[in-house]
């Protein structure tokens, strides 16, 4: 039986049984009455013309025997009472909880509160290097297969007191170490925490460490990735996560000329250091969204864009330290270049700037990245320079052939290094990395497994020797 007839017979049936406590008959001049009943649908015209040529009215005659079993009447009225506590629960608990993208979200009845809660895990293979080779002797040395829990995060983020007050923070449980470090090389440790003030689209500011907007590669997040992990460029070349301020913006919005701006100042020491002397990290980002759209922070193009939306940026940065190189891990060195345990607080003035391409479009996605970055060693006197790049491209081939999985992508990337020898830094090493890759997303980015294969060559200038070998990853990459 269709529920809302039920639900007609079973209001007209107690609306029935009220009227007979109150009435045992009507008249048949109560015209009143009926012009009511027949208003509200309960009788026909028919019904109503009858009714009002007889003298006295049963309540039989208004109302006919309801086709409506006990069973259906209780379903009605445990159904209703349900709707009618779920209401109440919803207007009146303070509290609202659910669950999307960004995990488990709760969120005050007025909007002005929000915490989102996110637990990731990524579970690598590998064979036969865990990490990128960048000497000769890497690829002459013994084959490593390994097993990793390479990230364990923690995400919190969201707003309080007004939407545009936005907060975030990320704890990295650190899980895997070597054989030679101590267990506090797999303890937890807080990566990001930033507050934002952004309730204009033309500008606001930031506060607080995270990866600092310099170039597209390094700001996607490792589990927003095209491939197992970033290509050989970014080691070189990332500045990472970073203490400071910035101001930020979008201009002339949804136009031609749509442009977001950053620009910073920080530290310049690396994650959670203190700055050592007075010399600070200034950087600077222009991005030019030049179809009117904005490009988010994430590889792959698993959301199949419906227009056409790319980004041109061109970034850079100068500062004055112990560090010529920055990770997660925070302020460290390039090789054969010092340590910054044993660097002078100053001894290193660098400058690097990068040009970024990327792109998206049903499926299709595309980005590329140039650096440059020059190196001043002030206590040996030497001037060095390194370049840089990856071109990489993803496409959801279901979009052509049919019957191909439709959450398969297939990826391609091309990257090159130029750098100091280790030994002379007057000769420079070169080394490339081709990889091809495939992703096979169960929820977006939020559950895949990513398998890709890389053939990585070197080139030793000092040595003038070559060698090349391959690799193999599996990752699976899951957020709750």
């Amino acid at each position: 039986m269709n529920f809302c007839k039920t639900q007609q017979r079973v209001r007209t049936m107690l609306f029935a049984s009220l009227l007979s406590a109150m009435l045992s008959s009507v008249q048949a001049a109560d015209k009143a009455l009926l012009d009511v009943l027949m208003e509200n649908g309960v009788i026909t015209q028919e019904q109503y013309d009858g009714l009002m040529k007889k003298e006295t009215l049963g309540v039989e005659d208004v109302f006919p025997a309801p086709q409506v079993t006990e069973t259906q009447t209780e379903e009605y009225i445990d159904t209703a009472v349900a709707d009618a506590v779920s209401a109440k629960i919803d207007e009146e608990f303070p509290v609202k909880a659910s669950h999307g993208s960004s995990g488990f979200r709760f969120e005050t009845a007025d909007g002005n509160f929000q915490t989102n809660l996110q637990w990731r895990a990524q579970m690598r293979a590998t064979t036969p290097y865990r990490s990128d080779p960048r000497q000769l002797g890497n690829l002459a040395g013994g084959d490593q297969n390994n097993f990793e829990a390479r990230r364990l995060r923690m995400k919190i983020g969201g707003h309080g007191f007004q939407p545009w007050l936005k907060y975030y923070f990320e704890v990295d449980m650190q899980p895997s170490r070597d054989t030679d470090d101590g267990s506090s090389s797999s303890a937890a440790r807080v990566i990001d925490y930033r507050i934002d003030v952004a309730k204009w689209d033309w500008g606001g500011f930031r506060v607080g460490q995270w990866k600092i907007d310099h170039n597209r590669e390094r700001v996607d997040s490792s589990g927003r990735q095209q491939f197992v992990e970033r290509s050989i460029v970014n080691r070189q070349f990332t500045i990472d996560r970073q203490l400071g301020v910035q101001i930020r913006g979008r201009a002339f919005k949804e136009t031609a000329a749509d442009l977001r701006y950053y620009a910073g100042v920080f530290n310049g020491e690396g994650r959670s250091v203190n700055n050592a002397d007075s010399n600070l990290m200034y950087t600077g980002r222009l991005q030019w969204n030049f179809m009117g759209r904005d490009l988010a922070w994430r590889q792959t193009d698993v959301d199949f864009t419906e227009l056409p939306t790319g980004s041109l940026a061109f970034a850079g940065m100068t500062t004055e330290g112990p560090c010529t190189r920055w990770s997660s891990s925070g302020c460290g060195n390039l090789d054969g270049f010092a340590s910054p345990a044993s660097a002078a607080s100053d001894q290193f003035k660098i400058e690097q700037w990068v040009q970024e391409l990327a792109f998206k479009y049903r499926g299709f996605s595309f980005q590329q990245e140039y650096h440059q970055k020059n190196i001043v060693d002030r206590v040996e006197g030497t001037d060095n320079d390194m370049k840089g790049l990856y071109v990489q491209s993803g496409y959801f081939l279901s979009n052509i052939i049919e019957g191909f999985p439709a959450p398969l992508e297939l990826a391609a990337r091309y990257a090159y290094v130029e750098e100091p020898n280790r030994t002379d830094r007057s000769v420079n090493n070169k080394r490339k990395e081709y990889t091809v890759g495939l992703n096979w997303f169960f929820s977006g980015h939020n559950n895949k497994i990513t398998l890709d294969y890389s053939h990585l060559t070197i080139d030793d200038g000092l040595a003038g020797l070559s060698d090349s070998d391959d690799r193999i990853r599996l990752q699976w990459d899951v957020s709750f």
